[in-house]
């Protein structure tokens, strides 16, 4: 006789936002009780000093706020430009190579630019230039696919190390000073290109800059005809032929703007944060910001929140270690955790599991 199993898992028709919200709550706490006594068992620590010390790193003083926030857009803007790309179903792994074609571009006009051009005008073109040259990288898998149904995630994640070849050749001509094989600070004495202060704020341009592509990006993938298409290209390219959706056209045009805007990532970083270029400008923010879009659920206000959540962590990582002595990746294994529950937060939403009728 088959025995009948205990727990029964079906698929969710429909569940509500605040059951969501509730189930998402329930999984952060669990996650912190977990990292509580993960703390406890390796380091002896009081873990609620651990999490203090996280949140003086991140939002201890004005400067470390601001630095948070300066890399909470910049994270942010990378899943922006991921979303329709995820949403359509090109595994677009190549944000890394977008962000330093773009970034490289928007350095090279600094310098070749420098004083040929007014400010505001140096930063149009540098904008422009940081867009194109992301689109382009963006567009090369694209085309490849759409003609040639070539693998998008291979190619995007090859392009990434191109990219760093291509950046690792420009220094030897832009290195400063010479024989440093590094960039320096562009333009230090002048701040030709530099984002300027915006409300008194060193950041500001970069806040207004990528709020703006969020509200842009939530409207276009929701009510535009384009988002529609992006839509029904993901769920079947086949329903989409047969609807009478030109299915080459998406692919390359929502990479062309996937390319473009983690391009424009690339002008923030260097005109708005770093203010130079080499081969670790992208950080490995174009890997986290996958996290972040699928987290989301392309959503590009729930972005805010999750690269917020994230860049807090990390933010905190460098005061674990100077005040207590501890590796940084102590905070990585806690964003580590309180990620694993907040994915596994999903499955509860998407499925319920019941005990087995009799």
């Amino acid at each position: 006789m088959k025995k009948e199993p205990f727990l029964k898992m079906s698929r969710r028709e429909k569940i509500s936002w605040q059951k969501r919200l509730m189930i998402r709550i329930a999984a952060l706490i669990l996650s912190l009780l977990v990292c509580a006594g993960v703390i406890f068992l390796l380091v002896r620590m009081n873990p609620f000093d651990v999490y203090k010390a996280i949140w003086d790193g991140a939002l201890g003083s004005e400067r470390r706020i601001w630095i948070t926030i300066r890399d909470t857009m910049i994270l942010l803007c990378i899943a922006i430009g991921l979303a329709p790309a995820f949403k359509m179903r090109f595994w677009n792994i190549g944000a890394e190579g977008q962000i330093l074609v773009g970034g490289a571009c928007a350095a090279a006009a600094m310098i070749y630019a420098d004083d040929k051009m007014s400010p505001v005008l140096l930063l149009v073109v540098m904008f422009v230039c940081s867009a194109l040259g992301g689109m382009i990288w963006g567009m090369i898998p694209a085309v490849f696919k759409a003609y040639w149904n070539t693998n998008e995630t291979l190619f995007t994640l090859m392009l990434n190390y191109v990219a760093m070849q291509i950046v690792t050749f420009c220094i030897v001509f832009w290195e400063n000073p010479k024989g440093s094989n590094t960039v320096g600070i562009i333009n230090q004495s002048t701040q030709a290109g530099w984002l300027p202060e915006l409300f008194g704020q060193k950041y500001g341009w970069n806040v207004l800059i990528v709020l703006v592509f969020t509200v842009v990006m939530f409207i276009y993938l929701k009510y535009s005809k384009h988002g529609y298409e992006i839509s029904v290209v993901g769920e079947s390219e086949n329903t989409a032929r047969y609807a009478g959706i030109r299915v080459k056209k998406v692919i390359i045009r929502t990479m062309a703007i996937s390319g473009a805007i983690c391009g424009i990532a690339g002008f923030v970083i260097v005109s708005g944060a770093s203010h130079t270029i080499s081969t670790a400008t992208a950080d490995g923010r174009g890997f986290t910001a996958i996290i972040v879009a699928w987290l989301s659920k392309f959503n590009t206000f729930i972005m805010l929140a999750v690269s917020f959540g994230i860049v807090f962590m990390q933010q905190g990582a460098v005061q674990i270690a100077t005040q207590y002595g501890l590796n940084e990746n102590a905070s990585d294994v806690i964003l580590g955790i309180i990620l694993f529950f907040l994915i596994g937060a999903e499955f509860f939403i998407n499925y319920k599991v019941e005990r087995a009728k009799k």
